[in-house]
């Protein structure tokens, strides 16, 4: 396992409070997923930003991944051999918390996103 705490930023908490608001997801788990996902079905490297203070909202890899933990870890060590990463335990992580702020970003942007049928639209 590459990560045990899940944490978030300050700024990615206040888009996933709203992002529950309009969606009425409860979890921050399933929205985290959605957002991880979002963002890896984009097939550029997101950007390195900048680190903003983390926020109270963290879980376990066990509570953020589930059942799916071995395939989502097996999606993002294969994302990082696609883009030229070595996928090093603490790449993956590094890799893992880029592509998770991203994806929240995205589905913060998309003011389409109403629910969870919106959200499986999406993906498809």
């Amino acid at each position: 396992m590459f990560l045990e705490t899940v944490r978030v930023s300050q700024r990615a908490r206040d888009h996933l409070i709203a992002l529950k608001r309009h969606t009425k997801i409860e979890n921050w788990n399933v929205l985290c997923r959605w957002a991880l996902m979002a963002s890896l079905k984009n097939p550029d490297r997101p950007s390195k930003e900048v680190t903003t203070p983390e926020s109270n909202i963290e879980m376990t890899w066990r509570t953020f991944a589930g059942a799916n933990d071995e395939v989502i870890s097996a999606l993002l060590k294969q994302r990082c051999v696609i883009d030229g990463i070595d996928p090093t335990p603490e790449k993956v992580a590094e890799e893992f918390k880029l592509h998770l702020h991203r994806g929240v970003r995205y589905l913060f942007a998309d003011k389409e996103i109403k629910s969870i049928a919106d959200l499986v639209e999406l993906a498809l």
